[in-house]
């Protein structure tokens, strides 16, 4: 499994819950901000920085601005590493995008670090060097997702969303190669997602999440989905649609492999529908007129991966 098969789930919940993502993580920063301020996310400032600094890309970066509580420091940027592999130069490149932030805005920077690799001793905490009677040094705090492999009680207690995506990432991690098993711990998850008591539009986003991280065989995901659906239908629970969602994807595709392009569209209309509820004329106009299998595929997985309502982008 790919990093990106990690960090891109983590990119979205930071996204999303970058609040309880404090309060569950590094709760030493989390009182220091104030809240009623909305944070912002940078991402194009982040791209500048990446660029400067020459690092590689890494998608599970996220940079905010927030302001504090403190009347000295009016905002400050927070910049967060979601590191799935070993790597050698990881706390150079935190110092890199912590100075080129530093330099682009001129404010405090706080850089912290999720580590979610599997080296239980790997714990890089600090980047500098002495020379000549010069002194750097950048001391950044930490937090090593192996840790909560002895606390998965607590987990499992916590409705921070945090404590899910933890829980997901250790099963995937500890089940790669080993599909049975990690269904089972997939099962397990979705299901204590669901008795949570979350509000549904936390269920869907972090149902999305564990369902992007942890990647089953196609006849192991169809048995996930039909339990799933099963245990929806027996508590009468009107929850996402994401796996009706999946069968209109491989309906889409299947028109698309017999070369029914009527039948490709309908079935992209059914999944904008499903999504938007209602799909403006001049849309079904547009996409009925589009004859290019890729842009149809493209579509589709914009769809499936952008296409939420207003409340589930607040």
């Amino acid at each position: 499994m790919s990093w990106r098969s990690y960090d891109t789930p983590w990119k979205e919940a930071l996204q999303q819950y970058f609040e309880p993502f404090l309060s569950f993580f590094f709760p030493k920063v989390h009182p220091l901000i104030d809240w009623n301020h909305p944070p912002e996310s940078l991402d194009k400032e982040l791209e500048q920085i990446l660029r400067l600094a020459d690092s590689g890309e890494k998608v599970a970066d996220k940079l905010f601005k927030v302001w504090l509580l403190d009347g000295k420091i009016t905002w400050v940027l927070i910049h967060v590493e979601v590191q799935s592999q070993y790597k050698s130069g990881f706390a150079k490149r935190i110092y890199q995008y912590s100075y080129r932030a530093f330099d682009l805005y001129e404010q405090p920077v706080i850089s912290l670090a999720v580590l979610g690799d599997k080296r239980a001793t790997w714990r890089p905490r600090h980047y500098g060097y002495a020379l000549g009677g010069c002194k750097l040094k950048l001391k950044f705090p930490i937090v090593k997702l192996l840790d909560y492999q002895a606390k998965w009680q607590d987990l499992e207690e916590s409705t921070n969303p945090f404590a899910i995506m933890t829980m997901a990432h250790l099963t995937t991690m500890m089940t790669q190669g080993k599909p049975k098993m990690r269904q089972q711990g997939k099962w397990d998850l979705v299901r204590k997602l669901l008795e949570k008591g979350y509000h549904q539009e936390d269920i869907r986003k972090l149902f999305r999440a564990i369902d992007w991280m942890m990647t089953l065989p196609e006849e192991l995901q169809l048995s996930f989905e039909e339990r799933l659906n099963r245990y929806q239908q027996e508590r009468q629970m009107p929850l996402l649609s994401h796996m009706e969602i999946r069968g209109m994807q491989r309906g889409l595709e299947r028109g698309l492999e017999q070369g029914t392009m009527q039948t490709a569209h309908e079935w992209l209309l059914e999944v904008l529908t499903t999504r938007f509820e209602v799909v403006p004329p001049e849309v079904i106009e547009a996409i009925n007129q589009i004859e290019d299998v890729s842009v149809l595929k493209q579509l589709l997985r914009e769809a499936i991966a952008y296409g939420t309502s207003e409340a589930d982008r607040d």
